[in-house]
């Protein structure tokens, strides 16, 4: 189905009085009403941004703040909160992102930092018991993922690759909880989703391809961390301290042996799993070094945007192309919302 200027604008109004209505999980502990509030959306997908959070390193680097954590379930939604004016800065997939910044969103806020590149942390996985063997299998069947999430997107990248259209198969709009429910009940006979709904899928199903292959064909998924436009422009330093402190969280990920024990705690109690558990997830990922990070292939430096603006708009195309948007933006708008000021240097303080 074409999703319209007024389809998009009424979903996001819909979903902002449901967010005036009813709100989201928000984390008001031990905030003093004297002090600003920077607001943060996030999600229990296994990263960094989880580490922080837990820890409370934010809460520590910046004590003349109130942090406000607040949980969504998916990109979209967190799009939805930035449309209603409610966060400041937001952990959401690649693919939400480049909806975001397309008409008719326009979404004003800029990518500031890549929280993981998918790799097996995201997958089709057919349930056991459909006769489903191959992506080719899956016509006509029903197929259960979270509408504009990085998951929606490499779905329709893996149909691509088999020769087959979104309209040659049943799709479900379906947030990850809500699709393990459907699965369980034998509603759905396949779901793209990510961690920690995805181990629970893959106990019961078959791995049909992961978000890894994808990226290896040239359709790569990744986890951002986006600021607001406006908050950046009028707090540059606090956009900083946020940066060089998820980029310590990846450090903790990835480079010390000594705190991994650290990191996967620190996962597994936000997400309600074992230590090893959150282990195992964890690398499923992959965390960039502060090297990568900074380098032409993803955000780049202040003066010189990464690839990472061209990722953006191949997949801003390819909805386009899918008729999940009108049409892609520009290659500006996607190297205007890549937020690089003081690159590298941030990150080497």
């Amino acid at each position: 189905m074409r999703f319209t200027r007024w389809r998009l604008l009424a979903a996001a109004l819909a979903g902002i009085a449901t967010l005036a209505v009813s709100g989201c999980a928000i984390d008001h502990s031990g905030q003093d009403d004297t002090k600003p509030t920077i607001r943060i959306a996030y999600q229990t997908f296994p990263s960094g941004d989880l580490v922080v959070k837990h820890n409370r390193w934010l809460e520590e680097a910046l004590p003349d703040y109130n942090i406000a954590w607040t949980k969504f379930d998916s990109g979209a939604d967190i799009n939805t909160a930035f449309i209603a004016g409610r966060v400041d800065f937001g952990a959401l997939g690649s693919s939400p992102v480049a909806r975001g910044l397309s008409a008719p969103l326009h979404i004003p806020y800029q990518v500031a930092f890549v929280l993981d590149v998918a790799g097996d942390n995201e997958a089709l996985v057919a349930r056991n018991g459909t006769g489903i063997e191959t992506i080719a299998d899956l016509r006509g069947k029903r197929i259960a993922t979270a509408f504009a999430s990085t998951a929606h997107y490499s779905l329709l990248a893996a149909l691509d690759r088999n020769g087959l259209r979104a309209g040659d198969v049943q799709l479900v709009d379906l947030q990850p909880q809500a699709s393990l429910a459907a699965w369980d009940r034998g509603d759905v006979d396949a779901v793209y989703t990510w961690l920690p709904t995805l181990d629970q899928l893959r106990a019961s199903g078959k791995t049909l391809i992961t978000s890894r292959e994808l990226a290896t064909a040239g359709k790569p998924t990744l986890d951002l961390g986006v600021v607001s436009t406006q908050f950046a422009q009028q707090h540059p330093e606090v956009v900083d301290t946020w940066r060089r402190i998820q980029a310590r969280a990846l450090d903790t990920i990835r480079d010390n042996p000594g705190e991994a024990a650290e990191a996967a705690e620190a996962v597994a109690a936000e997400i309600g799993i074992t230590p090893d558990a959150a282990a195992q997830q964890l690398k499923q990922g992959v965390f960039l070094t502060k090297t990568q990070l900074t380098s032409a292939d993803w955000l780049g430096s202040e003066g010189a945007v990464g690839n990472i603006a061209v990722n953006l708009r191949s997949a801003a195309e390819f909805l386009a192309a899918q008729r999940q948007i009108d049409a892609a933006p520009p290659a500006q708008t996607f190297q205007d919302a890549i937020y690089v000021k003081g690159l590298p240097g941030v990150l080497d303080q």
